[in-house]
């Protein structure tokens, strides 16, 4: 998202005029990621965290006391609130989100890429519901020199624990490309249209392939983009739109 000056951000969200933003950044009462703002500061919407005397200032979007966050989970990082094996949670990268927010579903610990946050239940349910199937696309850069014909080999029909998948749109983006260490990779962009446990790399498995990097990149239209790893954003309101309405039934349309 583009920056913004922040007494426009104070009066886009309602809370103050202009003129009454720029009396309170100079008596001080304006922070900005918990340091004191200055007059003509820019700031981020969707990742820097305002507060006017102590309170969280929100889009206008999030002022009903929702929030949904877009993180960028690098690898090593598991996505359970708290782990009994002492291991990093992508929870303790949401550094200045209010309040307390939950992961919609699951990345592995050795996957990196999007991953939403939310205090909002049902949308949570919604979207993890599988009723709801929202397309997911992923960048994997598998060992090797693959060939079309390889990666169509994705699209066949594949059984995992009895159950036979939904199809899985796959496009080969790159093959032999060569890594630091000299080893040759391919790089393939999957679509899948469920979310079994692990399934990418299960199904990496069953067509002996070998995973070097996985990394989920979109849910739906709402794309990672170019946010950095370990950082995270708002999502705007037309994404949070989107996410409720395409997870609406059709006796709800």
């Amino acid at each position: 998202m583009e920056t913004i000056r922040l007494q426009k951000y104070l009066s886009d969200c309602g809370v103050l005029s202009r003129r009454a933003a720029e009396a309170e950044i100079q008596k001080g009462n304006i922070t900005v990621n918990g340091i004191r703002a200055e007059i003509g500061q820019k700031i981020d919407p969707a990742s820097d965290s305002v507060r006017w005397r102590g309170q969280v200032i929100r889009p206008r979007d999030q002022q009903s006391g929702r929030t949904y966050i877009l993180l960028h989970k690098p690898i090593g990082y598991v996505t359970t609130m708290k782990d009994e094996k002492g291991r990093q949670t992508a929870a303790e990268l949401l550094h200045g989100v209010p309040g307390r927010v939950y992961p919609v579903g699951r990345l592995d610990m050795y996957s990196e890429g999007m991953l939403l946050f939310t205090d909002d239940g049902d949308l949570t349910n919604r979207l993890t519901h599988p009723a709801h199937h929202i397309a997911k696309k992923y960048t994997v850069t598998i060992r090797g020199i693959l060939t079309k014909a390889d990666v169509a080999r994705f699209s066949e029909p594949m059984m995992l624990d009895g159950y036979e998948l939904r199809p899985v749109e796959a496009h080969l983006i790159a093959s032999g490309e060569v890594m630091p260490d000299g080893t040759a990779v391919s790089v393939v962009e999957l679509i899948l249209h469920e979310g079994r446990n692990r399934q990418i790399r299960r199904m990496c498995d069953l067509l002996g392939f070998k995973v070097v990097r996985l990394c989920r990149i979109a849910i739906g239209e709402i794309t990672l983009g170019d946010l950095p790893r370990g950082k995270w954003r708002y999502l705007t309101p037309e994404e949070i739109a989107y996410l409720k309405d395409a997870t609406k039934t059709e006796s709800e349309r």
